[in-house]
């Protein structure tokens, strides 16, 4: 049987109290999370699966990455003042 593989960018967040969050631009409502960075990305990519099979059993277009878009840091210099 002849597969299909999609790639899709994740965005890894480190929670304050441990762990990972992960989120899939390209797919709303898509997310998971993982003890470790590697338990994260593990579990996204089952979510990933997921719910993409639910959109095909859906009959929905199954979105691809926008390769327009992009996830870059950006630094901004604060006053010295607290703002908080």
């Amino acid at each position: 049987m002849k597969q299909k593989v999609l790639t899709y960018d994740v965005v890894f967040e480190e929670q304050p109290e441990g762990g990972y969050t992960v989120t899939v631009p390209a797919l709303p409502g898509c997310i998971s999370e993982g003890d470790t960075f590697e338990d994260a990305k593990v579990n996204i990519a089952d979510a990933i699966t997921l719910y993409v099979e639910d959109m095909i059993a859906d009959g929905e277009e199954v979105p691809t990455e926008n390769k327009s878009t992009f996830i870059a840091p950006v630094s901004v210099n604060l006053p010295s003042s607290p703002i908080m």
